[in-house]
């Protein structure tokens, strides 16, 4: 599916050649023993790192139930049932800790 043009696309140095296929994507700068980084291109990678954790963190809790871990062996047409079910359940529990942090910190 082809991505609309004001997507922002938020990827890890191992998409190096996928600026070649969507201009609109932030992807960190890589470094070599020759080419240091410079602080720019240092900030540049932080600010990026801070808004991929947060994806890496939905990932890890989706592979816990082992769905995108390891082969699925099931019905493919209950896969994306599955999924979603994993996902609803993410989504309950997150928007529930937000809620709760709100509260916390109101006056």
């Amino acid at each position: 599916m082809p991505l609309m043009v004001e997507t922002t696309v938020i990827v890890d140095k191992g998409y190096q050649g996928i600026t070649k296929i969507h201009a609109n994507t932030l992807i960190p700068f890589k470094t070599s023993k020759k080419h240091k980084l410079t602080p720019n291109q240092k900030k540049h990678n932080f600010v990026i790192e801070r808004k991929r954790i947060v994806i890496e963190h939905v990932n890890r809790y989706l592979k816990r139930f082992r769905l995108l871990s390891s082969r699925y062996r099931n019905k493919q047409k209950r896969f994306a049932l599955r999924f979603a079910l994993i996902a609803g359940i993410y989504n309950f529990q997150h928007q529930l800790l937000v809620s709760e942090w709100v509260y916390l910190t109101l006056p």
